[in-house]
């Protein structure tokens, strides 16, 4: 007869939930209690996808469902190492699953970053999806605006900061966000690639789609329009890259639209430094030259755009997880197959990580499965040897949060803070409102 599990999972989002669901399609009896510091679940797909990307946030109906399953309980506005400590979950359960993603920026080393007016990706994107840990405003003054990356989330910020604020009033933008928008002064913004238009990271359809907002102009420089035998390599490579670059070529080789904005996207451009004495000016690139591998080097040839403001969009990185081994350098947790490591490079006995605080921040949402899945995978391989705990007190963890005074969520808290503000967006013509604060998000989930 197979080993009835407790098992705790440290963050409810896409990639928790998804190990959640291995778990329990597994056919190992097991309940599974899913911990998030944040009063609600879903993590990145609540408060990291764009508001105008409603067809990525429809992952969430899955995910619903499998927080509707019996055998799971969520624990919101609990935080892992604060409110409940690694000795706590290992005296309660076989096996703790850390799943708590990277949500910071990833630090860019150049003169002038930490200007005023110099600002990191993450934090914008968790400020126009409402994040209950952000301000209610944000500065928007500037009329040229640069944005340093080249992935997905440099093109969602490029677009939101060129977009009119009343095409976003049917998503599921916050009120607060909508007013910020709506005074946003920028008429032109800037996207710099330090790479080729053959290495960016962009994906086809977010691409495309900059091209349907109304009032916006497109803006490729033909001469950023290069390619070596490593891109040519690439092309051949990859059905994605030949949708991107002739996208690319397209707007590069078009006649000018007369449009009251513009976003601008430059290839071949690395960051030097963010220019300004009290506050960002400008920025500095050095304009680079393909190598013939798909690599880049320098030119010396140094050209400065003036600009107000900056946002930084050259990743996520992960935060330390209290009580174990980090890679400061990766943002991860050192791991094999997803077993946790100590310091010597040894499993720690019934801990293992899945999603972004494993691999890193690479990989869609749905990529987050096959990392549940060998994570899961591990630790059923190791059931005989996973400790002993008491599988009869479920409420034991309970008992440790109610001692230390935490007013967590529940998952029947979460559905009723959900109508709450499907209500609110209703009456507003839209399809929810997130601009809750924490402390009240937690009083109406308890409410009747």
């Amino acid at each position: 007869m197979a080993r009835s599990l407790r098992v705790a999972v440290i963050g409810a989002g896409p990639a928790g939930i998804y190990a959640a669901d291995s778990l329990t399609k597994s056919g190992n009896p097991c309940t599974i209690d899913l911990f998030d510091r944040l009063p609600a679940p879903f993590g990145l797909v609540r408060y990291g996808v764009a508001p105008d990307h409603p067809r990525i946030k429809e992952v969430v109906h899955a995910l619903h469902r499998v927080l509707d399953q019996p055998g799971l309980r969520l624990f919101g506005n609990v935080s892992y190492g604060r409110d409940v400590t690694l000795a706590d979950l290992r005296e309660h359960y076989h096996a703790v699953i850390i799943a708590t993603g990277c949500e910071r920026d990833r630090e860019l080393d150049i003169p002038g970053i930490d200007l005023p007016g110099s600002y990191g990706a993450a934090e914008f994107v968790k400020w126009y999806d409402g994040h209950p840990d952000v301000g209610r405003t944000w500065p928007l003054h500037a009329t040229e605006v640069g944005v340093i990356g080249a992935g997905n989330v440099a093109l969602d910020v490029a677009r939101i900061l060129a977009k009119a604020a009343d095409d976003m009033l049917s998503t599921e933008i916050p009120d607060n966000v909508y007013r910020g928008l709506a005074v946003n002064r920028a008429t032109d913004v800037h996207v710099f690639a330090r790479r080729g238009i053959a290495q960016a990271k962009f994906t086809p359809m977010e691409l495309r789609e900059l091209d349907d907002l109304p009032g916006v102009e497109i803006v490729v420089a033909p001469e950023d329009v290069e390619f070596d035998e490593g891109s040519l390599a690439e092309l051949r490579r990859s059905k994605q890259t030949q949708m991107v670059v002739k996208t690319l070529q397209g707007w590069a080789l078009r006649d000018r639209r007369d449009e009251p904005r513009r976003l601008h996207l430059h290839f071949l451009r690395g960051p030097v430094a963010v220019l300004g004495s009290e506050r960002v000016t400008g920025l500095r690139t050095e304009r680079m030259e393909l190598a013939g591998d798909g690599s880049v080097r320098g030119t010396g040839e140094l050209t400065d755009y003036p600009l107000q403001a900056v946002y930084r969009a050259v990743g996520y990185q992960g935060s330390h997880v209290a009580e174990l081994a980090f890679d400061h350098d990766a943002g991860v947790l050192p791991h094999d197959a997803g077993r946790v490591l100590s310091l010597d490079g040894q499993p720690v006995p019934g801990v293992y990580a899945v999603g972004w605080i494993k691999r890193g921040p690479v990989g869609l949402i749905g990529h987050t499965k096959g990392c549940a899945l060998e994570t899961v995978g591990s630790l059923l391989a190791d059931v005989d040897g996973l400790p002993e705990v008491d599988t009869r007190e479920p409420a034991a963890i309970e008992a440790v949060l109610a001692a230390r005074s935490v007013e967590y969520t529940t998952w029947d808290g979460w559905l009723k803070l959900d109508k709450v503000e499907r209500r609110l967006g209703e009456e507003r013509g839209r399809d929810r409102l997130k601009v809750v604060p924490r402390e009240e998000m937690v009083e109406l989930s308890r409410s009747e």
